[in-house]
Formats: structure tokens, sequence, C-alpha cells
């Protein structure tokens, strides 16, 4: 009966601190259901309008203005954290709207599936296809809203299928996403050294320095795919593998180490969609272009952008497929293909005769690829 102990106060001081936690959650779930109906009203709006359901420069602004919003009042939560919890949110909300699918270059624990979850979330239905052509056939006839495909590797360059696949197809670019490839080794316990590290040759390779350093005694064994080399780890307690972190994740196996953030290659991925996207504040453009296999030809191109004050961000070349054939340019602009300038600099290669193709338009993004712009 006389004064409780520290531990029992402890203990107290404990249950009222959850109770408290308790009562925020219950709240955070009633903000989030009062969120939930004005995000369908906002689809019915969308709807009515014949807008896309999926806004990726709506959703970066929103980030970014969540993340201010954290720091002026001096919140305890990371930009990261701000970012990743919203990021949830925003993926409940797309599925709650329009149950979106989204078909990626698989297989399920890819590069690929994992852009596509840091860009969509967890709460939409994804769909691994076998190849490109199977990823522009799932959003032609509607069976996914969206794919997701590589574009551009800072080491290999432009991933030819995707722009082979984009130049004869009704589809378009809608969004960009850059991605650092950070690669990690995966193992069953973080208890047992690996004697041997699996891992698709060319992972091998490109981990080969800080593999050597990190574990040398390890044998580093090729294998035909990353899938194979996880699924050989998780059959052998002293075997690992070298693989994404979300392939680690679906194989329930523990993360040893991580590349060092210097050797991680930089990609370019693209959201692929039925239409461009739609303006933004800055915006990038990709054309395709065949002019005349003669020479001047480029230069008279280029001209042609200079005047309008449109900056060429790069430039990918074809050879004709004859002899007299045209020649097939790749171009990144600044700009969108439905706003001035680029849009009064389109209508120019028409009256010249200049055949021309938009590929996309989407919203402008630090992408950290190396690659030298063509001054204008």
């Amino acid at each position: 009966m006389g004064e409780a102990t520290p531990s029992s106060s402890g203990e107290i001081d404990l249950q009222a601190i959850r109770a408290g936690i308790d009562a925020l959650d219950e709240q955070l779930i009633d903000l989030l259901n009062q969120r939930a109906a004005l995000v369908l009203q906002v689809a019915e709006v969308k709807k009515r309008a014949d807008l896309d359901i999926y806004v990726p420069c709506r959703e970066e602004s929103l980030l970014k203005r969540l993340a201010q919003y954290n720091q002026r009042c001096g919140g305890l939560l990371s930009e990261r954290g701000i970012r990743a919890i919203f990021r949830e949110i925003m993926s409940a909300a797309l599925a709650l709207e329009d149950n979106l699918r989204i078909a990626y270059l698989g297989p399920a624990g890819s590069w690929t599936h994992q852009v596509a979850i840091s860009k969509f979330g967890q709460s939409v239905e994804y769909l691994a296809q076998p190849s490109v052509e199977s990823c522009f056939d799932r959003v032609l006839a509607r069976d996914a809203s969206y794919a997701v495909l590589p574009l551009e590797h800072s080491h290999e360059g432009v991933v030819e299928h995707t722009l082979d696949h984009l130049c004869d197809s009704a589809l378009r670019i809608y969004a960009q996403i850059p991605w650092s490839l950070e690669m990690v080794v995966m193992a069953q316990s973080a208890q047992v050294a690996p004697k041997i590290i699996f891992g698709s040759a060319q992972s091998l390779e490109t981990c080969r320095p800080w593999l050597m350093q990190r574990f040398p005694a390890a044998l580093l064994q090729p294998c035909e795919s990353s899938n194979l080399a996880v699924e050989a780890a998780t059959r052998q307690a002293d075997c690992a593998a070298v693989g994404t972190p979300l392939a680690a994740e679906l194989a329930g196996l523990r993360v040893l180490a991580g590349s060092p953030p210097e050797r991680n290659s930089q990609a370019r991925f693209i959201i692929l969609g039925p239409r461009c996207g739609p303006p933004s504040a800055q915006d990038h453009s990709m054309l395709m272009i065949e002019a005349c296999d003669r020479v001047g030809s480029l230069a008279n191109l280029l001209l042609q952008f200079a005047r309008h004050d449109i900056q060429v961000r790069h430039l990918e070349t074809r050879q004709p497929r004859s002899s007299n054939g045209p020649a097939t340019f790749f171009v990144e602009l600044s700009g969108h293909a439905d706003v001035d300038p680029l849009r009064g600099c389109l209508e120019d290669l028409s009256r010249q005769g200049i055949s021309h193709r938009v590929l996309g338009s989407y919203p402008a993004m630090n992408d950290g690829l190396s690659r030298q712009n063509v001054a204008t």
C-alpha cells in the first residue's frame, strides 16, 4: 500500500506512454480514412475529365512540401522517413482510386521490380514479365495501367530493346526514375562466413573489387542468373549471393554487406503509359527523328533546336537499314512536346518534311547518369 517501487513506477510510465501511442494510432487511422474519402472524390473528378490517376509531378511536389513542412516544424522524422511513410499512403490511395496494376521486366526481385515498388509502393498489384515486348503488350491490352522498364545504364548505355519498341508502339514514356544500383550480399545467417558467393557473371564482375576486399576467403561463383544465385544461397548455409535488396527480402535472407556508394552503377528506368506525362514546371522529351543520311543533316537538325533555344541533353544515332535509307536519331530535349518552345519546334520540323516521332514527355529529374550534353 506504500509508494510504488521504481520498477513498478517505470512499468506504469511505460504503459501510459504506450496508451498514448495507441490513442494517436487510432487518430491516424481516422485521419487516413478521411484522406481516403477525399481521394475517392478526386478519382471521380479525374474519371469524368479523362485525367490520369497517377501524376508523377504532383507526387514529387507533395513529397517535397511535406518534407519541408516537417523541417520547419522541427520534426523528429527524417526526410527519408517522411517520404517512405507517404509513399505507402499514396500507394494505398492509388489502389483505392483505380486498382492499379504495374507490369515490369521480371523476374521478381529484379532491379526493375525494386524500382517499380519504390515508385508505386506495396499496395498496388505487380505483374512480372519475361520480356520488354510483353510489358508493352500488357499495357496495350489494358491488363496493366503502366509498365516499368530499364532505359539507360551508366556503363552499358541505352537499352536498345526499349527504344525499338517505343518507335513501333502507340505507348509513350510517362515518367522517368533515376536509380542507384546498390548490390547486396545475402545469406541465411550473418554468423557464418560465406565460402562461396554466387551471382550473375555481370554482377560479380561489377562487384569483384569490394567483394574481394570484404570477403577475401570466399570463392566467386558465376550463375546463369541472379535468381539462380539467390536460390543457391537459400539451400546452403555457408554460401551467399549477390543481388538486389528486394531479392534478399523476398527470399528471407540476411543482408551481410552492401556495395559502397561510389561503386554503384547508375541507371534510368521509365514508366510506360498510353500517353505522355502531363506538363510540369520542368520537363524533358524524347524524340525519334529520321533524316537523310548525308553530310550536314545532323548539323541542320541541331540548328533547328538552337533556333528555338532548346537544349539537347542526349543524342543516340542508328545506322540506316539500307544503303539509301534515312539515318535515325534518338534525341532527348528540354521541354514538353505540348508546350512551347518545343511544340513550335516540332511544328517547324513537320513543315520542313523532317520525319519525327515523340516517344514521350516526362518530368525532368536529376538522373545522375554521366553523359555529354550537346551544346546548342
